[in-house]
């Protein structure tokens, strides 16, 4: 039986905070949404190419402080592009390691997003 891709949960406790971060930084778009009531914590869905996410403000959904690793083919281009968004919260750096480059971004919730471009073999 063929798995799919696996879909991470990061949770948020902030909705404004979670989009201005994922879509309006980013760059990620919002694709769905879901309440079970009005008042009912969000969960969301947001996607840039392939990478999807789901943002969850759900109490035991996920853990606070979480990381992902997100493949990204020209990683020095996209951290021009987040830098010129000049958004208050983070100023990604590149990072050289052994296997390729790295670039780490915390959310407004403690989770980490590190996208990765490996080395050319």
């Amino acid at each position: 039986m063929p798995l799919g891709s696996p879909i991470p949960i990061l949770r948020m406790f902030d909705e404004a905070a979670a989009r201005a971060f994922y879509v309006d930084f980013l760059g990620f778009k919002a694709d769905w949404e879901h309440r079970f009531e009005p008042i009912s914590p969000l969960y969301m869905q947001v996607s840039k190419g392939a990478c999807v996410l789901h943002i969850s403000g759900h109490h035991g959904d996920a853990t606070p402080g979480g990381q992902v690793r997100i493949p990204c083919d020209d990683l020095r281009a996209y951290q021009q592009v987040l830098l010129a968004k000049l958004y208050a919260n983070a100023r990604p750096g590149v990072q050289e390691q052994p296997w390729g480059l790295d670039m780490t971004i915390a959310d407004p919730f403690g989770n980490r997003l590190t996208f990765t471009q490996p080395s050319e073999a």
